[in-house]
């Protein structure tokens, strides 16, 4: 049994978990993965997540968390900029679920409702039978990520919570998304229609560091950064906006995550669309 395991699959556990998934304890963290004290960090880190560092800039970096939030070197990460095409925000894992009812039902995973997810009856309403897709990243992923798409953007909505880690044990147990720290925005688009993307924070990621408010955003431009540990995208899609491409599709249905990189393109728009409220 691992330590997760264990904490989110016994009664012992559970009892421990309510001051690990804290906001006390990922502030504590975050001060020292801060400090220049967590340097030594790194190496063993490189080393364990085979992380090729010839990648990324790593000049000034004084501390763990300069390393974890590191800059990818300019063409790394292609974006493509067909005005027609959906791209994915992150590098990460992919999941992507159809909105029945408000509702998403992943595959042996706990369900939740988009309006519990937004905080907001009203809003959840413009993306029933719309899609909802699911980036989740681990701690050998780039955590940086930008816009998915260019329009109008409204301000940052924080909506505090715990912090329980993003894997598939806590998942299955816990209504994670509804539950964890996050924070969204709501891009209106030509081609897409109002989007809705969030940033969910996990078992000790201190911040999640956006960088603008309200104002353009434009597509593929860095929207933020997340600082240690797994973390989760979630883009929300209006009815009728997208095409998904057909391997994510079948490969969601079957629970398996499809690996992508920021930048790529996930899906195409619809010709014939409903007209944006």
């Amino acid at each position: 049994m691992t330590i997760l395991e264990f904490l989110y699959n016994t009664v012992p556990g559970r009892f421990l978990l309510k001051p690990l998934t804290g906001p006390r304890l990922s502030r504590i963290c975050g001060h020292f993965l801060d400090s220049e004290l967590s340097s030594f960090l790194i190496k063993p880190f490189v080393k364990q997540n085979a992380i090729q560092l010839s990648d990324y800039e790593t000049t000034d970096i004084k501390s763990f968390n300069d390393f974890f939030s590191r800059k990818i070197k300019q063409g790394k990460r292609p974006i493509d900029m067909e005005e027609n095409h959906l791209i994915a925000p992150c590098d990460g894992l992919l999941s992507v679920w159809k909105i029945k009812e408000n509702t998403v039902f992943p595959v042996k995973q706990s369900h939740y409702t988009i309006s519990s997810l937004l905080h907001s009856k009203k809003l959840a309403q413009r993306y029933h039978g719309g899609y909802c897709l699911v980036y989740r990243l681990c701690v050998n992923h780039y955590h940086r990520y930008c816009y998915v798409d260019s329009g109008q953007k409204s301000r940052n909505f924080f909506i505090p919570g715990r912090l329980h880690t993003v894997r598939p044990v806590a998942l299955r147990e816990v209504p994670v998304f509804t539950e964890n720290s996050r924070e969204y925005t709501l891009i209106r688009t030509e081609k897409f229609g109002t989007i809705a993307q969030m940033e969910v924070g996990a078992m000790l990621v201190g911040r999640i560091v956006n960088h603008e408010e309200k104002g353009n955003a434009i597509r593929g431009k860095e929207k933020g950064y997340f600082q240690y540990g797994g973390s989760t995208i979630i883009v929300l899609i209006e009815p009728e906006q997208v095409q998904v491409r057909e391997d994510i599709l079948q490969s969601s249905a079957l629970a398996k995550e499809v690996p992508v990189k920021m930048g790529e393109v996930i899906g195409h728009a619809l010709e014939h669309k409903r007209t944006i409220q």
